[in-house]
Formats: structure tokens, sequence, C-alpha cells
């Protein structure tokens, strides 16, 4: 089997997802093609090189919809033999299609590739594009499907995190990402976007705030109590009747914000390095994606990892770094009590809740930073994992090189 490398990574900064965010004015195709350019101009890249793009889009629809990759790609001026796709698995559509790119690689059917993801969730928003397993009433009720964030809140019931607990996580993410913009630790993935006249629109992720504090953040009230009270917690209760109740933590100052972005990361074998003289800076080791409880639903970050380990043949003490997606605080709050992780290695750069979680780009943003952080702390092995709607997991074990 052939190995798969990392040769590079681009992004774009996480411009609020709000008509009066940075990024609101560029088209999410614009976003993609920026990102491609990049690619391809600082590497001095042969694009005709390139067999695929791959991107995750979570809500492909109206200007997200058309197969937007394929649309990137022409926009961006790539060779015409180059294909796109998009795909979604949603929140982790990013990283699958990395996962996706490193299988065609590792199989030897292409020798390089584009993967990453893209969504303008200011301009298409979340849940615009409707679907059974939210919006079908029969599959809703036989499935006890509710929204995250009720899930996201049954979870810290269940382990018995408090109100404070999820704030003192939330406003730790927020030190870390403060500290790491000041220090520029994303200066070699970011690239600024610039509007059509050149000007600048946005160079840093925008919603980090360096005022947040456990005690601002407990002024916030909870963000799901009230629809909780409409019904949906006696529906997940259903499934959790050991619980008397649902305790509602969480609301938008310790969950994921809502961003646009876009990322790619050019992926090709050892045969594609040399012939081009680029050197790998990481491999991808192993993968593993799981389907987990439908209600509670975003569990699946830990079975993922136990799944990705046993396939690496690797501990959990083997990794060095882990990037786990902050969708609520929760839920990287159980990864580290599940699996004996000190917070001290995951998420140092801050996460989600202080960088944003554009849906379909996010596993691929998660991923460079990972490898950019390895470099950086003069690491080996890291781990990125995100949650996902409908009960899944997913995990990727990546390798300095």
């Amino acid at each position: 089997m052939a190995e798969a490398f990392i040769y590079d990574a681009v992004r774009t900064p996480r411009g609020r997802g709000k008509s009066d965010g940075s990024l609101h004015d560029v088209q999410p195709v614009d976003l993609l093609a920026h990102v491609l350019r990049h690619l391809r101009d600082r590497n001095q890249l042969d694009t005709a090189l390139v067999d695929d793009v791959i991107m995750g889009c979570v809500t492909p629809i109206g200007e997200q919809g058309g197969d937007i990759a394929r649309t990137a790609v022409l926009e961006a001026g790539y060779a015409e033999t180059v294909a796109g796709v998009q795909l979604n698995r949603f929140c982790s559509s990013g990283l699958e299609a990395i996962n996706m790119a490193g299988a065609y690689v590792m199989s030897g059917q292409v020798d390089a590739i584009i993967a990453g993801g893209v969504e303008s969730m200011s301009r298409v928003p979340m849940g615009s594009d409707g679907g059974a397993l939210f919006m079908n009433p029969s599959i809703v009720a036989r499935h006890n499907i509710v929204p995250q964030g009720i899930s996201a809140d049954l979870i810290a019931t269940i382990h018995g995190y408090s109100r404070t607990d999820v704030d003192a996580y939330a406003a730790e993410s927020y030190r870390r990402a403060v500290a790491a913009q000041a220090a520029d630790r994303f200066s070699r993935t970011l690239v600024p976007v610039y509007d059509e006249l050149g000007l600048r629109l946005l160079d840093r992720d925008e919603g980090v705030r360096p005022d947040t504090t456990v005690e601002s953040l407990g002024k916030l009230k909870p963000a799901f109590e009230a629809m909780g009270k409409l019904g949906l917690d006696a529906l997940a209760l259903l499934k959790y009747a050991d619980q008397a109740r649902i305790n509602h933590v969480h609301h938008a100052g310790n969950s994921s914000q809502i961003v646009d972005g876009a990322a790619g990361l050019l992926i090709g074998n050892r045969a594609f390095g040399e012939k081009t003289g680029l050197k790998p800076r990481a491999r991808i080791k192993a993968f593993a994606v799981v389907g987990s409880e439908p209600t509670i639903m975003l569990t699946g970050p830990v079975p993922a990892t136990r799944k990705v380990l046993k396939r690496a043949g690797m501990t959990i003490a083997d990794i060095d770094l882990f990037e786990v997606n902050e969708a609520f605080a929760a839920i990287p709050m159980v990864f580290m009590d599940e699996l004996d992780v000190d917070h001290s290695c995951v998420n140092v750069n801050g996460g989600s809740i202080a960088l944003g979680h554009p849906l379909g780009a996010t596993g691929a943003i998660i991923s460079a930073t990972l490898i950019d952080e390895l470099e950086r702390s003069d690491k080996q092995f890291g781990l990125a994992t995100l949650c996902i709607g409908g009960g899944m997991g997913i995990a990727t074990i990546f390798e300095r090189v």
C-alpha cells in the first residue's frame, strides 16, 4: 500500500457567520478558489498533476450547490483535467474529504489530490437544506432525534458537568486562542482574504474575544432550555429514562461559533513529491469512522478514537497532540474523561468555541492546525476527531515527517 503524505495546507480566516461578518460578501466558491490558488502558487504546482479535488460542504444548496468543488477548480484556473466533488458527512465533512483522498492515494489510484471543505454560514444558513433525519416527523419520533444542543446538554447532565464546568472549559478555549493569535501560530496555514479591489477583508479568525471569562460567560442564558420545554427534552428522555431531567448548560459562549471559511490540503504519494520537489510535512497513518447512538448523537469521537488507535496498533499514550472539535464544551470534556487524556495536549491553540466551526471546512482546518502544531512543538503523532450529526464519529492519526 502506498503512503499518503500531506505536502501543504491552506485555509482562510474564519469570519463571523452573520451579515456583518467580514467574509459575508464573499461567495463560498470564491473562498474555495482562493484556497486553491494559494496551494498552487506557493508550491509552484503544475495543477495538471492533481487528479481530483474533494471538498466537504454540509449545506450544498444554492451558492454551495452544483458541485462547488469542480466550480472552484475552474474559478481557480486549474487545469481542465482536474476533477472535483463535494461530500457531506455533516460536521466531519472536511476530515472525511482528507480520509477519502488518503484512501485514493494509498490504493494507488491517484498520485495527487486536494481535500478540504468550505462553508459560508452567513450566506447559506445551517439547516436550510432540510433532510428527513431532522424534518420527517415519523423518523424524528421513531429514533428520538433532537437538536444537537439538547444532545449536548444531555451529555453534560449524564456526566455531571455543571454550568461552571462547561463555562470554565470555554473560557480556557478563548484564552488559548488569544495566545495563539498573539504568537502568530496560525500564520503558516492562514492566508488573508481580499476583495476584488485588492483591499484586505480579513486576516485573522474574527470570533476570538480576549475579554471572555467564566464570569462573562455566566451571564448568558442557556440556549436550548426553551426548546427543551416544548417537548424535545421529553423526547430525549424517553430513551434516557434514568435521567430525571436535562440540565441545560450550553449557550452561545460555550458552543461552537457560526462562521464562514474554507480550507484545503495537498495530498500525494512519495512519487508526487519527488516529481515536484515538494517535501512532505506529515503522513496519514490511519483513519476510522463509527456510528453511535443517534439521540445523544455527539459521543462518537471516543469510539472512533479507540477504533483508529486499534487499527494503527497504537495506544492513547502514543498520541502527542489532539484536536477535538468543540461543537459544544461537553464534547471534548467527555473525550478527555473517557480516554484519560490531559487537557494540556488537547486543542492547545483553542478550538471551535473560540475560533469558529465552518461546518464543511472544520475537519480540514483542525487537521492543518494539528500538523502546524506538531511541527512547532517538535512532536510526532497527532489525532483529529469530530462528533457528527445523526450519531457518528470520525478520527484520523497524522504523523509528522
